[in-house]
């Protein structure tokens, strides 16, 4: 019996809070999954200090006894909708001030946890599931929420520390990640081009009245796009994990429901940018867009075969080469 393609690659996932995962780079989960890499969500907090987001559950008893209970068992289903397996980490959920994030977030939660400390489940994590691949969150978060950028500060100690053989010994083997990428599947870039895209077309827009927000965070960031997914059929799976966090989605939202309908019909991927490469192949050029359409491209297996420079997904055929070419 031949094995899938990706038999043997690893894939770790690492997410601030649980729903996380399935807003994120959800397709590509399941795509990867589907092709028989191993993939591993990590969420470092278990969402304890999540409002209840569905106008459906606002009543709910349980919802509102034990929100981190109930968000426990989403996080279990959102997991089997993609095919992906999950660990917590462990953090508590550092909810979101309105201030200060150094003087407004509770003692004792992750954001307030020193790096060294807080790194160091994840480090386990990564030198036992020993994956050639780790995604999370750029500098920023992705946007600015006190886990998201602390799920950003911890990933990358945590992947430094777990290839140093002098470095916490009693957390297992030293294991050299091969590639680390930062997750930009809510890029300002794409609501833009949406919205433009929508306009063109004499449609109305559910990002109209973002789009001063989107274009102020676009210029903000180079070098968004390195790597693109073609990951459209596997978006019902994406849409089905999300689906399963009912405290947090409201199936009926605005927002929500027009966003992902003008995304499966405008923009059929989701983008990563790449910013660890230890494969040793020539660099990726600095600020071009859409270079790769594979994660696992250049990675090395367990017994010395390597993905070929390329990829083995293919490119998508919705691609839009006008997209394509150097960032200001």
């Amino acid at each position: 019996m031949t094995s899938l393609p990706y038999h043997g690659l690893r894939l770790l996932a690492v997410h601030a809070h649980p729903d996380d995962e399935s807003s994120k780079g959800a397709a590509t989960t399941a795509k990867y999954a589907s092709l028989g890499a191993r993939v591993l969500i990590a969420t470092m907090t278990g969402g304890e200090a999540g409002d209840i987001l569905n106008p459906a559950l606002l009543q709910s008893p349980k919802a509102s006894r034990d929100i981190a209970g109930l968000r426990r068992e989403e996080m279990a289903a959102a997991a089997a909708a993609l095919g992906a397996e999950h660990v917590w980490v462990g953090h508590v959920d550092s909810g979101l001030p309105d201030g200060d994030f150094d003087t407004q977030t509770p003692p004792g939660c992750f954001y307030r946890v020193p790096d060294e400390i807080a790194m160091l489940p994840l480090v386990h994590i990564i030198r036992s599931f020993r994956p050639q691949v780790v995604t999370t969150y750029d500098e920023l978060g992705g946007y600015p929420h006190p886990d998201h950028i602390k799920n950003h500060d911890v990933t990358m100690a945590a992947v430094a520390a777990a290839a140093d053989s002098a470095a916490h010994p009693e957390l297992g083997e030293p294991w050299q990640v091969q590639k680390v990428y930062f997750n930009q599947d809510l890029s300002a870039r794409k609501w833009i081009t949406i919205h433009e895209k929508m306009t063109e077309a004499g449609l109305e827009s559910p990002f109209a009245e973002h789009l001063d927000d989107f274009r102020k965070r676009d210029a903000e960031r180079t070098n968004w796009l390195s790597t693109r997914i073609d990951c459209a059929d596997f978006f019902p799976a994406r849409d089905r994990a999300l689906l399963s966090h009912a405290t947090q989605i409201d199936p009926n939202g605005g927002f929500f429901s027009a966003s992902r309908k003008a995304a499966r019909t405008y923009w059929p991927t989701e983008e990563f940018e790449i910013a660890v490469d230890n494969t040793g192949r020539e660099p990726l050029a600095p600020g071009v867009d859409f270079q790769e359409t594979d994660l696992f491209a250049s990675v090395t297996f367990d017994d010395g075969r390597m993905v070929p420079t390329e990829g083995m997904l293919p490119p998508s055929e919705a691609r839009d080469e006008s997209m394509a070419g150097e960032r200001a």
